[in-house]
């Protein structure tokens, strides 16, 4: 029975469809090289949580797949293409299938929230103002934010407003893929699990795939189905939580099973080692 269950899974995993794919990625500035022959897939549908001390090289890679950074060997495919070897045509196209929401929003602070979220429409498309401004209300609503924050400027917003925002704006083109940077950083706790929640949503809704570069526990505990941990200028290990439990490297450990870990129940029924007596009772 267990090796016909293996079978089954492995099965599972091979009809997924991979829409980012990196091979032997090696980067690195001058004499220093950051990530050294990285590979990571990640595949359609799925919210992929990626994590790692800081410095290691979370937001390198991700500003190397968005090809804001250069790499020095190794190959990229996103949504089955190669953007090095693409026409001008096909990098066009593939740019639109992708959003991003950089750390902090990064917002532009002389445009209203309207006019962020249709910078995107105004770069790749030919599009009518009166479209464009029907599109943005929509974008805002899908992101809960109420229509009159559709003339305010950045600096009148909360955290939480420019998040949702940011995410409006990522959403303009209606992409395929969504990249994440520290979505959740500076919000307070109830802040954060909402955005959870609408990120999760919108990835059943639009039948997203998100990439989310985090350091938020609780975002990797309740929204992600899988794990990426960056290390040593590698993927270190990737897969489900209970993965990551069993993983035998000592940051990885001190990460999911340390005192400000959550606790989980692992197959046989026992928190993570770190968990004190409050934490196990809950």
């Amino acid at each position: 029975m267990a090796d016909e269950q293996q079978t089954i899974e492995k099965s599972a995993k091979d009809d997924r469809q991979v829409v980012l794919s990196v091979r032997d990625l090696t980067v690195g500035f001058g004499d220093k090289i950051v990530l050294d022959n990285l590979n990571l897939d990640i595949y359609r549908g799925e919210i992929l949580g990626f994590v790692g001390a800081s410095g290691t090289g979370k937001s390198v890679l991700m500003r190397t797949v968005l090809r804001l950074l250069p790499h020095r060997s190794g190959a990229i495919e996103i949504l089955g293409a190669n953007y090095e070897k693409a026409s001008d045509e096909e990098r066009i196209a593939l740019d639109t299938r992708l959003g991003v929401l950089f750390q902090h929003g990064a917002l532009f602070s002389a445009l209203t929230v309207k006019e962020n979220i249709q910078l995107p429409m105004r770069e790749y498309l030919d599009l009518p103002q009166s479209l464009m401004d029907e599109l943005a209300y929509v974008k805002l609503e899908m992101v809960g934010l109420p229509p009159d924050a559709a003339d305010k400027y950045p600096s009148e917003l909360s955290g939480g407003m420019i998040k949702r925002a940011a995410l409006a704006r990522a959403l303009a083109l209606d992409p395929d893929l969504v990249f994440l940077d520290e979505p959740t950083s500076g919000l307070d706790p109830i802040g954060a699990a909402d955005f959870d929640a609408l990120i999760a949503k919108l990835r059943d809704t639009l039948g997203l795939t998100v990439y989310m570069v985090t350091h938020d526990l609780d975002s990797l505990f309740s929204v992600c189905d899988r794990i990426a941990v960056l290390g040593q200028k590698r993927v270190l290990v990737e897969g489900t939580l209970q993965d990551m439990f069993e993983f035998d490297d000592p940051w990885v450990q001190s990460y999911f099973r340390g005192k400000r870990a959550r606790t989980v129940v692992t197959n046989e029924n026992q928190p993570p080692a770190d968990a004190g007596p409050t934490d196990a009772g809950k």
